[in-house]
């Protein structure tokens, strides 16, 4: 049978993944193609100086990021057609204080991100990614900056306890966050042998043996975080440890995303809820938008907001449940308009898709899907209903998405998940 390559568009997915480890690097990826689009970036803390047929982005706390493109016939009160998705999804944070050291080992304490599979975690070839703002000194003045970090290599594991050890592990394992799922990041005697980590807990070896003069940063971070992995981290983006003020970083698996399955019809990958349907969102925003002629008829404003912490619930200040999507739809409109009410006006003529993964018929569990409501893979769109609104899907809405596919000649299919959220509502796992 001939090999068959990946189309374009799924080469374009896998890039995006591959890109994206953390929600900061997913809305720092989605910058990169919003400008190669012709994008301009504004700031929530500067006034906005809008103009019909332009396009514009803004980004908060750098894991969050709106888009919109305003069409050129844009007038005051006019509708929004919106795409929801969201840049997070379930992994293990470093805590504040990670270094962690027993038996022999250097450990890294993290806590555990919305609801995962954490046993999934186990046997991984581990690495971290995140931001880290680093202290910068130059003439007699000191800033601070925000840098994107990546270890490209496995530096942690997870490992399992040997079956030889725990014979009852078959029957029934449960993971305990704060004692099972610490990353393993090298043993005491290399790192002491490196001379990297003193294991006294009052100052490590690398600020007594470097030559420079240990101040009381250093010494902060050397208490809360091992020196190997913070020389790690400077290694990698070009400053001294001293210089690392304050990092979120998260455990990520190294294995790449990729085009797998016997037919070349799977995408291998994790974080696919949800940054499958933040690649898709943007991607059709800059490719409906790609050229002027696009919005010349335009009467609306087309957007896409990627939202940080939907995993968690959506509460924080950059999360869909912040007032960023009203602060957005106001701050265009006023832009247009000292009319106030144009505003109200304008959300009742909006349109606005949720866009998140649905549940796949596992062929393994099939009594976990409804009869009537089984998604499958090359099924078409998934439209989710919840009978107590935890989706906001009615007649209404899900009339007008089954016309626009309809229109496009795509195939829908229709999910109502009571188990999922029975779950949910008894806080067994995560939305």
């Amino acid at each position: 049978m001939a090999k068959q390559e990946p189309n374009s568009v799924v080469s374009d997915l896998i890039g995006f993944l591959n890109a994206a480890p953390t929600a900061f690097h997913a809305v720092d990826e989605a910058k990169k193609r919003l400008r190669s689009a012709g994008y301009e970036q504004v700031s929530e803390r500067e006034d906005w100086k809008l103009e019909a047929g332009k396009k514009y982005f803004f980004t908060r706390n750098y894991s969050t990021i709106v888009a919109f493109a305003i069409g050129k016939k844009y007038v005051a009160g006019n509708g929004f057609h919106i795409v929801g998705a969201h840049t997070d999804s379930p992994c293990l944070k470093l805590k504040p204080v990670s270094k962690v050291a027993k038996g022999g080992y250097l450990e890294v304490g993290v806590q555990t991100y919305g609801g995962g599979l954490w046993h999934t975690w186990f046997d991984r070839d581990l690495t971290i990614a995140g931001r880290v703002i680093v202290r910068e000194e130059k003439d007699g003045s000191v800033s601070y900056s925000h840098k994107l970090v990546r270890i490209e290599e496995p530096i942690m594991r997870i490992p399992t306890l040997a079956i030889h050890l725990d014979r009852d592990v078959r029957d029934a394992f449960k993971v305990n966050a704060q004692t099972h799922l610490l990353p393993v990041l090298a043993t005491a005697v290399k790192a002491e042998l490196n001379k990297v980590v003193a294991e006294d807990g009052e100052a490590d070896n690398d600020i007594q043996t470097s030559g420079k003069k240990s101040n009381e940063k250093t010494t902060s971070n050397a208490l809360k975080h091992h020196s190997l992995l913070l020389q790690l981290l400077a290694d990698q983006l070009g400053c001294e440890p001293e210089h690392i003020s304050d990092f979120e970083l998260q455990a990520c698996d190294t294995q790449p995303s990729i085009v797998a399955g016997a037919a070349k019809e799977f995408v291998f990958s994790g974080r696919l809820d949800n940054l499958c349907m933040s690649f898709c969102s943007l991607k059709a925003l800059i490719d409906a938008t790609s050229s002027d002629r696009n919005l010349e008829d335009e009467s609306g404003v087309r957007m896409v907001a990627l939202f940080d912490h939907e995993e968690v619930g959506s509460n924080s200040a950059q999360g869909a449940g912040s007032p960023a999507m009203l602060n957005t739809l106001s701050r265009i409109t006023h832009s247009f308009t000292t009319d106030s009410k144009l505003l109200e006006k304008a959300i009742q003529r909006s349109f606005l898709v949720s866009a998140d993964m649905a549940h796949a018929l596992h062929p393994n569990y099939m009594d976990k899907h409804e009869q009537n409501h089984q998604p499958k893979l090359h099924g078409g769109l998934v439209i989710k209903h919840n009978a107590n609104q935890r989706y906001a899907t009615n007649a209404v809405t899900a009339l007008i998405f089954r016309e626009i596919a309809r229109n496009h000649s795509l195939p829908v299919q229709h999910s109502v998940n009571v188990k999922l959220w029975q779950e949910i509502n008894a806080g067994l796992c995560g939305s």
